[in-house]
């Protein structure tokens, strides 16, 4: 069902992820078929890689993909806030490039989301790890207690910190690689706050989202492979993202005593992890958090 205005616009960011993107394209046709009137917006970061050759090609045969290639990466953030500036559809998926739909799962999502778009304003879907296992892709906000619980108590282990829910639950936030909302609401809440380049930036959406008394559920029948971090470039890059998003985060929303009680706690996460580094003569763990104390001091 393409023709006509589309009711749901798929956003996807890609960067240097050509043959993963193309299997997230697959897979969402295949899921969605003849359901759902739509249209694909891919965002392509400056890849590098065939990309853009790939995804060319594969637009000749998709007539309801929008393809836009931006000259430099513009992050997570600002890439998706230009994919909605063209959308045409009511609704907004926003998947990661990562994404394996499993299933009818687009159409599930969608059509839980319109039974009770009175009450929930933003829905998230079940990640699994590639091997099928949950994926932890919802949770609290990160209070002190939280990022507490996160750097030094296996949060997600307990369940503290992020967890992966087998009923409809209302949560605080849920990830990135899959949320679902009407376009209004994420007008209204003024988009992905584009100075955050990459992590944290749906928490913080959704912490914008819930000041406004929007609601955040996650829904568990609707199933999605996310193979997680595909265009980061291995552990450390990730890490420093996430120190840079905790921080960026509390000064947004938080008193300065909450800021200041967040960089003791990362600095001490860092200093561990270097002791346990040169004790052990681990070069990821020493160059890491020599990386991450540095940009909690520097912040």
């Amino acid at each position: 069902m393409t023709s006509g205005k589309p009711e749901l616009s798929i956003i996807i960011i890609s960067y240097n992820t050509a043959e993963i993107t193309k299997n997230c394209l697959e897979s969402v046709v295949k899921s969605i078929e003849n359901k759902i009137n739509y249209e694909i917006i891919l965002v392509d970061n400056a890849s590098s890689d065939k990309t853009i050759s790939l995804l060319t090609d594969y637009g000749l045969r998709i007539t309801n993909l929008k393809l836009i290639k931006n000259d430099k990466n513009l992050g997570f953030a600002k890439a998706n806030n230009q994919g909605v500036k063209v959308a045409k559809g009511k609704y907004i998926l926003f998947l990661n490039s990562d994404i394996v739909v499993l299933e009818d799962a687009i159409a599930k999502l969608l059509d839980f989301f319109k039974t009770k778009e009175n009450t929930i304003h933003f829905l998230g879907g079940k990640l699994l790890n590639k091997n099928l296992s949950p994926q932890p892709s919802c949770g609290p906000f990160y209070t002190l207690p939280v990022v507490f619980g996160a750097l030094f108590l296996r949060g997600d282990y307990w369940g503290l910190t992020r967890s992966s829910p087998n009923k409809v639950k209302e949560v605080d936030w849920v990830s990135g690689a899959c949320i679902l909302t009407k376009k209004e609401h994420f007008d209204k809440i003024g988009g992905f706050d584009e100075k955050i380049f990459m992590y944290m930036d749906e928490i913080d959406l959704l912490y914008r989202a819930k000041k406004q008394e929007f609601k955040v559920y996650f829904y568990p029948e609707s199933r999605f492979i996310h193979l997680a971090s595909a265009s980061s470039g291995g552990k450390t890059y990730p890490i420093l993202q996430v120190y840079k998003g905790f921080l960026y985060f509390y000064k947004t929303h938080y008193s300065r005593l909450e800021i200041f009680l967040l960089k003791i706690l990362l600095k001490l996460k860092a200093l561990i992890a270097l002791s346990i580094g040169k004790l052990s003569n681990n070069n990821y763990l020493i160059e890491t958090y020599e990386k991450a104390y540095r940009i909690t001091k520097e912040n």
